[in-house]
């Protein structure tokens, strides 16, 4: 097998290419490095000169790479027809597998969106190289959220170039890459977990205000009240909302998230937010769904009350740990009723609750 540098024009710009040849048949590897040619009148800037040899350069390191890998074995070939599909088509696939996983697949779905938006004009699989990435990674940095016009959160980004990743891994696995170039690219760090929470009178607020999809607003309430989890919320059927003379009135469940079964005291409250009750393997909060259109009427019904927060259904999770610290409960069993494996979880609820404190003490101020 022998590997050549091409080139070839391509939007006014010369691209830089790869060509393998073996026994007759010839596959190519677009290296996403350009040169600006001659122009008609004048000549190149020295800038344009240098940019150039540093794009040739950069081009037979490479090819002097492949070369090498090809001798040792290490470049496989056989699957190269694959690696000029559609490579957002086959994200889209790996998309569609995790619709029973509500919140993993609403990550997934945007993942997807923002892709779409980076590569218009879709990319195969041969064109995702170190470059194509880094790119990538820095549009997530600065693209904005067009119905707030702010930026991702960090951990939006983190989430969504990680789940680029996982299907970068799934394309190796199944053979449509023959090297993995997310192995060369630092990922995006993972920033301090947001943790938007309501207010004791704004929850009141949401509880007096008329929401276009009563079910969402009850299951709102519902996980504000007792802590659980939208996925939790949704999976609840009536066999595991129980009462006895001893607890009360309780839920025994497994948690979506963790597998760990749990059994939840709830109040009078949140037991008259499911309704009548019904047969036992039927949902509790039947007609509950997750998609960006209930989103934004979970959003518009929290605008109503006068709340200017963005608001997710994550945030009753939020609003019941802070309300439980705020109103004395200890840490350890508050973090036993969220379900948290771990403290530490739990401990930065008590920090948000610290840092409020803080600056309710600061805002007494006199003029000695």
């Amino acid at each position: 097998m022998t590997v050549n540098l091409r080139q070839r024009e391509q939007r006014g710009k010369i691209s830089l290419y790869l060509e393998y040849y073996s026994n007759g048949k010839r596959e190519y590897e677009y290296l996403q490095l350009y040169l600006t040619p001659e122009p008609a009148k004048g000549k190149l800037t020295k800038k344009q000169k240098d940019e150039n040899k540093m794009n040739i350069d950069l081009a037979e390191a490479i090819k002097s790479k492949r070369h090498l890998e090809i001798k040792n074995g290490m470049y496989g070939f056989k699957d190269l027809g694959k690696s000029k599909g559609s490579f957002l088509k086959y994200f889209e696939i790996l998309t569609e597998k995790r619709k029973d996983s509500a919140g993993n697949y609403g990550n997934w779905d945007s993942t997807l969106k923002y892709l779409k938006k980076f590569a218009p004009t879709d990319v195969s699989f041969e064109e995702i190289n170190k470059k194509w990435l880094e790119d990538f990674k820095e549009y997530l940095h600065t693209v904005k959220i067009h119905s707030h016009s702010v930026n991702l959160s960090q951990n939006s980004q983190h989430s969504y170039y990680n789940k680029l990743r996982a299907a970068l891994r799934e394309a190796f696995k199944d053979g449509y890459i023959s090297r993995n170039p997310a192995d060369e690219v630092e990922g995006i760090k993972a920033g301090e977990p947001e943790r938007e929470f309501l207010t004791y009178d704004e929850l009141i607020a949401m509880s007096k205000t008329d929401c276009e999809i009563p079910v969402l607003k009850n299951a709102f309430l519902f996980s504000a009240l007792t802590g659980l989890r939208w996925s939790d919320v949704n999976k609840l059927t009536w066999a595991e909302v129980q009462h006895s003379k001893e607890i009360g009135n309780y839920i025994r469940f497994t948690q979506k998230k963790t597998k760990g079964a749990e059994t939840l005291p709830i109040s009078e409250e949140a037991v008259k937010l499911m309704g009548v009750k019904n047969v036992e393997n039927e949902r509790v909060f039947v007609g509950l769904k997750y998609s960006a259109w209930h989103n934004l009427r979970l959003q518009q019904w929290a605008m109503r009350a006068g709340i200017t927060k963005i608001i997710t259904f994550h945030c009753a999770r939020h609003t019941y740990a802070t309300l439980q610290l705020t109103l004395g409960t200890d840490i350890y069993t508050v973090s036993k009723l969220l379900g948290h494996k771990d403290l530490k979880t739990t401990q930065i609820y008590a920090k948000i609750i610290d840092e409020r404190k803080t600056l309710a003490a600061n805002k007494i101020k006199l003029d000695i």
